[in-house]
């Protein structure tokens, strides 16, 4: 398994390892997180998660080897219960982007409460680019959070950006030196050890109140059209330019 657990003074942690993949994500891995989001949602000893990756490498998104050969069926599927589970956890969820961090290894930050990037960080959405459309309710949130002109550019466009664009754009709190982004992410959720678990959860849920359904929603949706377009043509044509790693070529499409 290429996902490890570990619960250490309060904080439940999630650790992406896969770098000889460069943490890409398979079914199995979503599998996994789901089940340890829900663990530490029902653990009172748990104060807080921490979602971080391995160095130079956050999450280079799905492993689409993996995703072609078994994609989500329905919303029942490990992926969709990944992200319910991480869209529903009621405690304070801290990442550590610890380095690229591309398609969900993005849009899952949006359903993060602190977030800290390293300083040789580098995000994407190319949705587009592979011939698919945004997911993790990604359509929604970043309108409202980036205005439809900036969210157009990370979506429409897949253009990349950097760990200072990521706090400039209100997606990250801070960029810290690589070596130092996993311990300051855990400091941060240790703190929480000091504060009223109830009054903590109670605040994260009128955070989010407005939006939870509506994320759901997105959810769904998003993941109906990403998994008709997975057999696409230009799916396909993107899809076959990744693996022979040449240049795709939408010219003939319309």
């Amino acid at each position: 398994m290429s996902i490890k657990i570990a619960t250490l003074n309060g904080v439940a942690t999630i650790e992406i390892a896969r770098p000889e993949k460069k943490n890409a994500i398979t079914v199995d891995m979503y599998a996994a997180m789901g089940e340890a989001l829900r663990a530490a949602n029902a653990e009172p000893a748990v104060r807080a998660v921490l979602i971080t990756g391995q160095p130079g490498i956050f999450s280079s998104g799905n492993d689409l080897e993996d995703f072609m050969q078994r994609p989500a069926q329905d919303m029942d599927s490990p992926v969709f219960r990944f992200m319910k589970a991480l869209a529903g956890c009621e405690k304070p969820v801290v990442a550590a982007v610890t380095g690229a961090a591309i398609g969900i290894g993005t849009t899952l930050l949006l359903h993060c409460d602190l977030v800290y990037v390293s300083d040789e960080s580098r995000l994407a959405m190319p949705f587009t680019s592979l011939g698919l459309v945004p997911e993790f309710a990604s359509s929604l949130i970043l309108p409202q959070l980036l205005g439809h002109p900036k969210a157009a550019e990370k979506l429409l466009l897949g253009d990349p950006f950097t760990a200072q664009d990521a706090v400039d754009l209100g997606l990250a709190n801070a960029v810290l030196p690589a070596g130092e982004v996993v311990g300051h992410a855990r400091r941060m959720a240790e703190r929480f050890n000091a504060l009223p678990p109830s009054a903590v959860r109670d605040t994260k849920r009128l955070m989010r109140r407005a939006n939870a359904e509506k994320v759901l929603e997105a959810i769904a949706v998003e993941g109906a059209i990403f998994g008709e377009r997975l057999s696409s043509p230009e799916a396909r044509e993107a899809f076959s330019a990744f693996f022979q790693k040449r240049k795709p070529d939408f010219s003939g499409f319309s």
